[in-house]
């Protein structure tokens, strides 16, 4: 048992204040924490007492710590219970933090979810699998999840993949229709598109280069591969290592062939 002989307001912090008893700076509070308690000077305060005012008081630095965090942009109950945890000020202060920023409306995973999926929509070239596999990392729940992903249509997906289609077909111009397909799905996929979307978004762009596009791209490779290998062969033999590399590259052999005339003319 004490007796809070001063309280003054913290120089760099006014609100909070630092609680002394019995002539000797006891600990610090905030200043709705000092008003809940109704503490004064004079005041008899005992250890339970300064245990349960300390509670109260992390709880409410946590809140305060957790409304700054959510000042920069909305976040999951998970992301701000890391954030808590990492403070270090325990998990019972942590949950009971939360659970006020809830009951004020600060936090909500179903917004949050709506939000985000929204966003992903309107703002990146995101396929549904990899939404849905982010928002499963920021901690919000399946059901949640499925919710705020019904926004995400089969319409809007593949819009979206037929863009992106469109874009990744003009950069893989320089490669053969096989490969340059085959670099479009996997890119997709990798964006997290189902592959049902990933095919019907190719069918349905115009993909179909002109025989000038065409002997173009194999070109490209073509003069590669002679640079590569027209000092080590020659006759029979360069022509078949030229035909297995352009093969492999996805080239037909009538392009293939059409490509090793005209080296052979640029050489004569």
């Amino acid at each position: 048992m004490g007796i809070i002989t001063k309280i003054s307001k913290q120089v760099k912090n006014d609100e909070r204040y630092n609680i002394f008893i019995d002539g000797e700076y006891s600990f610090s509070v905030d200043e709705e924490i000092l008003a809940r308690f109704q503490m004064g000077k004079g005041e008899e305060i005992d250890e339970v007492a300064i245990a349960e005012i300390g509670y109260e008081d992390d709880v409410r630095k946590s809140f305060n710590l957790a409304i700054h965090y959510l000042s920069f942009r909305m976040r999951t109950e998970k992301e701000v219970w890391d954030y808590l945890m990492k403070k270090e000020l325990g998990q019972a202060v942590a949950d009971e933090a939360i659970q006020k920023l809830k009951e004020y409306k600060y936090l909500n995973d179903q917004e949050f979810a709506q939000a985000y999926v929204n966003t992903q929509i309107n703002t990146s070239d995101k396929g549904p699998g990899t939404v849905e596999r982010e928002l499963a990392g920021k901690g919000v729940n399946k059901a949640l999840i499925e919710e705020a992903m019904a926004a995400f249509t089969k319409e809007i997906q593949l819009e979206k993949a037929m863009s992106l289609t469109n874009k990744l077909f003009k950069k893989y111009k320089k490669d053969s229709g096989i490969v340059a397909k085959q670099k479009i799905e996997q890119n997709l996929a990798r964006k997290g598109y189902p592959f049902s979307i990933i095919n019907l978004a190719w069918q349905e762009t115009d993909n179909e280069k002109s025989e000038d596009e065409k002997l173009e791209a194999v070109l490209v490779h073509a003069r590669k591969a002679h640079n590569r290998l027209h000092s080590k062969f020659t006759g029979y033999d360069y022509v078949n290592k030229m035909k297995q590399n352009l093969y492999r590259k996805g080239f037909s052999m009538e392009e293939i062939d059409g490509a090793i005339e005209i080296l052979k003319e640029e050489e004569d």
